[in-house]
């Protein structure tokens, strides 16, 4: 009887080490940092999206398979060939960053699987750009409107993503380039354009000036006329009688001399 249990024993044990060898691989797992996972039941319920599985050890039945996702902040760099709004072909240089959406791996993994970043994160970035870029013209690609093309690029393409269970955290354009002589044409243009301003800014400049000083000789003027108007002869005699009081009044003075006709006003010379 005893050696029918121990023989029991050694079959069940047996029995488990040859799962564990079998399956042991697909039972337990471990889910490292940075890393979310979502499990697939074949013979039952199919793809569970709504339970993310997160950091740690786990347990599943052999016959379901646990995909493993990378969370992490990730970077593609992307060099495409995009056309102008009239045709012109414009080198874009272009780096992304993103990560899936931590609580819809099951939902990505639904429609794009593994894979995302080849079927839906470089494509939508790509098509992003292309279909910025043809409703602007070299010109204002490369430099006119150059921040605007960015920002259009950067909010459409998060929202492409965004849409698609993907969390854009950067996009970021390295460098716009041209065919050498449209470049040289556009630069060449650009500083013409910079040094007809300055010219046109300096001749306001000597406008206002000219403006200004004319204004202020027409104060000066129009002071001038309104002195004249005042000074009658009753004034001046009034304001020579007030001369001469102050200069009677002071202790220097010495010599009276009596100025010439009726109206003629004393004048006090000389002083200790």
């Amino acid at each position: 009887m005893k050696f029918n249990f121990k023989t029991q024993y050694l079959i069940i044990a047996a029995v488990i080490l040859i799962v564990l060898l079998l399956f042991g691989g697909n039972m337990f797992l471990i889910i490292e940092a940075g890393e979310r996972g979502v499990i697939f039941k074949p013979y039952t319920s199919g793809l569970d999206k709504d339970n993310i599985y997160g950091e740690g050890f786990h347990i599943i039945a052999p016959w379901n398979d646990m995909y493993i996702y990378n969370v992490r902040e990730q970077q593609r760099d992307e060099p495409m060939d995009v056309l102008d709004k009239n045709g012109l072909s414009v080198n874009v240089d272009v780096t992304v960053r993103f990560n899936p959406s931590y609580s819809k791996i099951g939902f990505l993994h639904e429609q794009f699987g593994v894979n995302f970043i080849n079927v839906l994160v470089i494509p939508e970035v790509r098509s992003s750009v292309r279909q910025v870029a043809g409703r602007y013209t070299a010109e204002e690609i490369y430099s006119t409107k150059r921040a605007e093309v960015e920002q259009s690029i950067i909010d459409e393409t998060r929202e492409a993503l965004g849409e698609n269970f993907i969390d854009m955290r950067a996009l970021l354009i390295r460098s716009i380039n041209l065919p050498e002589q449209i470049k040289n044409a556009i630069e060449s243009k650009l500083q013409q354009e910079q040094e007809a301003l300055a010219y046109e800014f300096r001749l306001r400049k000597e406008e206002s000036e000219a403006e200004r000083r004319r204004i202020e000789a027409e104060g000066i003027a129009n002071y001038n006329k309104i002195i004249d108007a005042s000074l009658t002869d009753k004034i001046l005699k009034q304001r020579g009688i007030e001369a001469t009081q102050d200069l009677a009044n002071s202790p220097n003075s010495k010599v009276v001399v009596i100025g010439n006709g009726k109206d003629g006003l004393p004048l006090i010379l000389g002083g200790n």
